[in-house]
């Protein structure tokens, strides 16, 4: 499959995915969404499931990118950047419906170790990502000494991934949990001193 045809059907099933949701979208929505047909679909992939593996490395690419995007000059700043990026709630009506959906998918997880493996490389991607920024931290003296980075980030990424599913659930603003978790830093993590923002 050539880029461009392999980028509209992923394109294609995202839009799809977030219009029915996993459990009822078929190769057919997908191929209405690429306006191309089911057949051609067929060729490249074997069933919905190996679409769907194909998909999330897809956005895995997209999810990294944004993460990377996310800029501060000190390790406070990316931080709280970080959970501002991942738990914003000002993403529309589709954004919501992404997030719906994608639950479903993690709910296919224990039954599927193509689908678990990639969700695992998000969950392991933030998790290294916010432990290096915490440890960054330490070393810079922004934050405790005392710090252990790799529990903070296990703390952190734990409550990312609860207001995601909660918000999916029962439709509660991540916006909030953002702020807290901001101010969690700032009164567990950030050092007293000239190089933590404490008083």
């Amino acid at each position: 499959m050539d880029d461009d045809a392999a980028t509209e059907i992923l394109e294609a099933t995202y839009r799809a995915l977030c219009d029915r949701g996993y459990a009822d979208v078929t190769l057919e929505d997908i191929a209405a969404e690429a306006e191309t047909s089911k057949g051609l679909i067929h060729y490249y992939y074997d069933d919905k499931e190996t679409l769907f593996a194909e998909f999330l490395d897809f956005l895995y690419d997209r999810y990294t990118e944004r993460i990377e995007s996310v800029a501060g000059e000190t390790p406070r700043e990316r931080l709280v950047g970080l959970f501002e990026t991942v738990l914003a709630d000002g993403e529309g009506t589709a954004g919501e419906q992404l997030r719906t959906a994608m639950l479903a998918v993690n709910a296919q997880a224990p039954y599927d170790d193509a689908i678990r493996t990639r969700l695992e490389r998000f969950d392991e991607y933030l998790l290294e990502r916010v432990e290096s920024i915490v440890a960054d931290g330490v070393e810079t003296g922004a934050f405790d000494d005392d710090i252990d980075p790799a529990l903070a980030a296990e703390f952190l990424v734990t409550a990312i991934s609860g207001a995601h599913a909660r918000r999916a659930a029962v439709d509660r603003s991540s916006d909030r949990l953002a702020e807290t978790m901001t101010r969690y830093a700032e009164r567990h993590l950030v050092a007293d001193g000239p190089a933590g923002v404490a008083d």
